[in-house]
């Protein structure tokens, strides 16, 4: 039986697939787009240049196989649905119990081709090495998107740690793509990082248990990070959990470490910025963030967990003509509010290309006039999502939006139904245009107990996506996905919420957790 369990919000461990190791992988710089794909369309798998939705179930049965796991991918305009299993032909896999495929994904041309390419978590997957097998070592799968679609048919790589990095060691409880973060650089190298929390980490002679790392790779650069690696703050230590989270620009990215000790406050939480930069053959770490940072609110205290989530979006300053520095959200979803226990709360912090910083927000459900009030066991900042709707202009507030996953908040009468609280972080008055949103109130459906509405959220420029994989309303059991424009929750537009559910559009009538995005 297996002894580890995972952080709150995670599906149970169980028996995965035995995956052998495969070769590595180099990632290309943009090529000529083939014909048939016009590129240019963030999440646009058949290269039409509309966008693609992309859908995770990774507690759905495959082939008998329970919570093996399955993404769907819906084309847009109206183009059909795409499942994707480790069953689809051409994975080079099978289903078994507990794999998670769907955990995590992300979305990126890694081939240059003009077509989207789709990256999948499954890490929870057994590896066999050396005829052991290495339970929950994890792997992950390339999806090479086609004129035609994406899934059958589509060029698919399967890599244990190992495999994709042939200088490390693919080992039991890795969770190697637990998350999953890609995208392009400025200078238009396609990126992909791979979180490994489970990873053990030797320093100082010893071997620090789930310290994690990451796996980085920008074109023919490749290497794994962890905070034993030059730069990178902070020190290994046991259930660190470096990579538990992640997020991403064309210039930068953050690496989650809720698990990391501050002073003598176990599990206070931490985060590390990096640039694209490449120096010595890695990326340029940045700045180490927590609560105890100069600048930044609150105090490290035990349980806070921040950086559990992270979103990062571009910052135009005034006197630039491009996107020079970044905004990141932080969650901080384990923060007391005086004797309230875990009501959460979000930091929101502009980071230059120097690694200089300033909080620019801090807060929580006890601020003056934010709607609702700070409940214990609300977990505010769970997941956060923050979106630069016009990055051609000067950044205000005008044009800056954060929502916010409060997945244990309650209704008047429903126990944990979650809410989805959206705030303008750069407004001087927090409370001046937040709003929650709950099902049957601002967002479709009715709220039902322990439907954790806030536990996955994704968002763009245009549109925020929320998903509800564990709604008990009688519609939705199978679980179900919103698709909302940022303008549409502003008031200025009604456009509508697009449904996504199991048995609709072309979606399979079947499902568990159908629902996680993000």
């Amino acid at each position: 039986m297996r002894t580890r369990t995972h952080l709150a919000g995670k599906l149970a461990a169980l028996a995965g697939l035995l995956l052998a190791a495969t070769g590595g992988v180099t990632l290309t710089s943009p090529q000529a787009a083939a014909a048939t794909c016009t590129a240019g369309t963030a999440s646009d798998f058949n290269g039409d240049g509309v966008q693609d939705t992309v859908i995770a179930d990774p507690g759905a049965t495959v082939n008998g196989a329970r919570r093996a796991g399955l993404v769907r991918v819906v084309l847009g305009g109206g183009k059909g649905v795409s499942e994707i299993s480790q069953a689809t032909s051409g994975m080079d896999a099978t289903p078994e119990a507990g794999d998670g495929f769907g955990t995590s994904y992300a979305a990126y041309d890694a081939d240059g081709d003009g077509c989207s390419d789709l990256v999948v978590g499954a890490p929870y997957e057994d590896v066999v090495r050396d005829g052991t097998n290495l339970v929950d070592a994890g792997a992950i799968y390339i999806i090479h998107g086609t004129p035609t679609g994406i899934g059958t048919g589509s060029a698919i790589q399967g890599y244990s740690q190992n495999g994709f990095d042939t200088a490390t060691t693919t080992e039991a409880y890795d969770w190697f793509g637990y998350a999953l973060k890609a995208g392009t650089t400025a200078s238009g190298s396609p990126y992909l990082v791979i979180g490994v929390p489970g990873e053990g980490v030797t320093f100082g002679g010893t071997t620090y248990a789930d310290a994690g790392c990451i796996e980085y790779v920008q074109g023919s650069t490749k290497v794994s990070v962890n905070q034993n690696s030059t730069g990178v703050p902070g020190d290994p230590e046991v259930n660190d959990r470096f990579g538990y989270s992640l997020t991403g620009t064309n210039r930068y990215f953050a690496v989650g470490t809720p698990g990391e000790a501050i002073g003598d406050e176990e599990f206070a939480g931490g985060v590390a910025v990096f640039s694209h930069t490449l120096s010595s053959g890695m990326p340029t770490p940045l700045v180490g963030l927590s609560q105890d940072s100069d600048g930044i609110g609150g105090a490290s205290e035990a349980g806070d967990r921040f950086g559990f989530s992270v979103s990062m979006t571009g910052y135009r300053p005034s006197d630039q003509t491009y996107n020079s520095d970044v905004l990141l959200a932080v969650g901080v979803p384990g923060e007391d509010i005086g004797t309230t226990q875990d009501a959460g709360a979000v930091a929101v912090i502009r980071i230059q290309p120097s690694g200089a910083y300033t909080q620019v927000a801090a807060f929580d459900n006890s601020v003056a006039d934010v709607e609702g009030d700070a409940v214990a066991g609300d977990f505010m900042g769970q997941r956060v999502v923050i979106a630069n709707t016009d990055t051609s202009v000067v950044t205000t507030t005008s044009v800056v939006r954060l929502a916010v996953g409060e997945p244990g908040k309650d209704t008047s009468t429903v126990k944990d139904a979650g809410a989805v609280h959206i705030f303008r972080p750069l407004d001087t008055a927090l409370g001046a245009n937040d709003k929650e949103l709950f099902r049957g109130a601002g967002l479709p459906g009715t709220a039902t107990a322990r439907d954790y509405t806030g536990v996955a959220l994704v968002g763009g420029s245009v549109n925020l996506y929320v998903g509800v994989p564990y709604s008990k309303e009688t519609a939705t059991s199978k679980g179900v996905a919103y698709v909302m424009p940022w303008s549409d929750i502003d008031g200025t537009t009604s456009t509508g919420t697009t449904v996504h559910v199991p048995g609709a559009g072309g979606l399979p009538d079947a499902g568990s957790t159908f629902g996680v995005i993000g």
